[in-house]
């Protein structure tokens, strides 16, 4: 088992990364069971690691590659874009975007990770899961419950400023849960609050992740469909100059924007 000390990868030597279309796909039986079984290695291989205390930013982002060759190898497709935005910042970023479905949680290190150094906000439920839950513990997230709208906003707050302050940049997805659907109704401003209170910037990132379907049963098993293409687009830094409304409307903009550039309007509910 390696023991990476360096980055094994790092797509953002460029400001786009695109699956080469002549890469080989290795499915056995069906793209599901192909890649759960990958991603189940990769989990337990990480799971390892966090025992013997060497899961770092190294290993994180290691896994985070072997997660987007997994998909690459049963026949997904990942366009990337706007990733020159992350080599010039001098302030850490508050990055706020859509969440579709699990595979923004997995890949997202590998293409952010190398470049600054990156946390989560992330639910409750996800560090009481078996086997990915002290994975994602080992991240150093900020822990929200989502039942205490006023609690999760204190801990956010608090912590976020904690995480910005060691020069850790942070995720958020403001939805109530992974949607398929982006729900502008219930996209909260709570990233842009973070950012203004922190004088961090404001990256906005819009997710079509679709390809990894969410389960009925258990959300992070679903369908696996490669013949819809894994789209993230990064925008433009930006702080938050005034109360934030006209921030927290930009990222919106800019994520139904990408939607409907990418012809997935349906996917917008007012």
């Amino acid at each position: 088992m390696k023991d990476f000390k360096d980055y094994p990868f790092n797509y953002s030597t460029e400001n786009e990364y695109r699956t080469d279309p002549s890469k080989k796909k290795f499915i056995f039986i069906s793209p599901e069971i192909s890649y759960y079984y990958r991603l189940l290695k990769i989990i337990v291989r990480s799971n390892l690691k966090v025992k013997r205390k060497i899961y770092n930013r190294y290993n994180w982002a290691a896994s985070s590659f072997d997660v987007v060759h997994a998909l690459e190898a049963v026949g997904a497709k990942f366009h990337v874009k706007g990733l020159d935005y992350f080599k010039n910042l001098d302030r850490p970023a508050i990055i706020i975007g859509n969440h579709m479905s699990t595979a923004e949680t997995m890949v997202l290190p590998a293409f952010i990770q190398p470049v600054t150094s990156v946390v989560y906000v992330i639910k409750q439920e996800l560090v009481n899961y078996p086997l990915f839950g002290p994975v994602a513990s080992a991240r150093h997230p900020i822990v929200v419950g989502r039942s205490n709208p006023r609690e999760d906003l204190q801990i956010v707050m608090n912590e976020g400023a904690a995480r910005i302050n060691d020069g850790r940049s942070i995720i958020i997805f403001p939805q109530k849960t992974r949607s398929k659907f982006f729900e502008i109704k219930n996209f909260n401003s709570l990233g842009v609050k973070l950012a203004k209170r922190n004088d961090a910037y404001v990256i906005p990132v819009a997710l079509v992740t679709d390809c990894w379907g969410n389960g009925s049963f258990i959300k992070e098993v679903g369908k696996i469909d490669p013949s819809k293409e894994i789209k993230i687009e990064f925008g433009e830094p930006f702080k938050v100059t005034g109360n934030g409304s006209e921030e927290h409307e930009k990222v919106t903009k800019f994520i139904t924007d990408k939607f409907k550039e990418w012809n997935r309007e349906e996917l917008i509910v007012q």
